[in-house]
């Protein structure tokens, strides 16, 4: 397949970047998964959901039986290698 030609920076292009972001000059470059600047969400909402995802898979696991668990594990390694 051939490579996309106009995703690539040539070498004045990343000069050019690099000197914007020693200056400062540049577009802020944030940290992967870092929330958007313009993040409307409810900080006590966005805590919340973490909690209770944090939690979820293990409160699962430990309400199903091994029978349970087991035909889980198979149906899914039936999905993984069946393709």
């Amino acid at each position: 397949m051939p490579s996309r030609a106009s995703k690539r920076k040539d070498f004045t292009q990343i000069a050019f970047a690099v000197a914007q972001a020693a200056t400062g000059e540049g577009p802020k470059i944030r940290p992967p998964g870092a929330p958007p600047d313009n993040d409307t969400r409810n900080p006590a909402a966005v805590a919340l959901s973490k909690l209770g995802a944090s939690k979820g898979g293990k409160a699962r696991a430990a309400s199903l039986t091994k029978k349970q668990r087991s035909e889980i594990a198979k149906k899914a390694a039936a999905k993984r290698w069946g393709k």
